[in-house]
């Protein structure tokens, strides 16, 4: 039975998440091979838990909270290449905006794998320059003029995305946003929990939506 475009996305999505595991794998046993130094458990297990207690929630999360956003194609090859979070969803909703197509849709998810596609060799490509002139830039990029500017790339992607959609819905964002405002303000050290808010504030503004939708306040 020949299977639709979802179902084969699914498949071969499937198959290359593993292929790229396998390869993550082999990276440190190649080098245990190569050197002859293998972990002991006492060494491994406690670094491995101080990782996973992090990594695990906030991927779980990332998951759910971005999936909707990339669509099937695009979220198979973003789990691989990483950088979700300053990359790859800014490149595949930018895409979809200035196409006007709607997420969800199967040609949004056409569109989102192929600026997800797109960033992802650009990036490689960069990291491959980088690599080649890390020892010569170091002392500029390293330099006080710089440094702030690298510090605040992220927030400076985000905000600018962000004021698109808030402009869209503004009714709907603005007690998200005052929530998330006060919450970083107001709660000590709040800054490392940025991935596990994400969700805290889809849960808000989907609720926020819904009762202006029953009000009839937004439509």
């Amino acid at each position: 039975m020949k299977r639709s475009y979802q179902d084969q996305l699914h498949v071969e999505g499937r198959y290359w998440m593993l292929g790229a595991l396998i390869l993550f794998l082999c990276v440190p046993i190649i080098a245990s091979l190569s050197t002859g130094v293998w972990p002991t458990l006492s060494q491994f297990l406690p670094g491995f838990f101080a990782t996973a207690v992090i990594f695990w929630p906030v991927t779980t999360i990332e998951v759910f909270t971005f999936t909707p956003m990339l669509g099937t194609g695009s979220s198979y090859l973003a789990f691989v290449t990483g950088n979700l979070t300053s990359i790859k969803v800014p490149a595949a909703l930018n895409a979809q905006d200035a196409l006007g197509i709607e997420k969800g849709t199967e040609k949004g998810d056409v569109i989102s794998t192929i600026a997800v596609a797109a960033s992802s060799i650009m990036t490689t490509l960069i990291i491959l320059v980088g690599a080649l002139l890390i020892i010569p830039l170091t002392p500029i990029i390293e330099s006080d003029a710089l440094r702030p500017a690298f510090d605040h790339i992220v927030p400076a992607l985000f905000g600018a995305l962000g004021v698109v959609y808030i402009m869209k819905r503004v009714k709907v964002v603005i007690i998200p946003l005052i929530f998330m405002i006060l919450f970083f303000l107001l709660v000590p050290g709040s800054g490392g929990l940025v991935g596990i808010m994400v969700p805290v504030g889809v849960v808000i503004s989907l609720v926020v939506a819904r009762i202006l939708y029953k009000k009839g306040w937004i439509k």
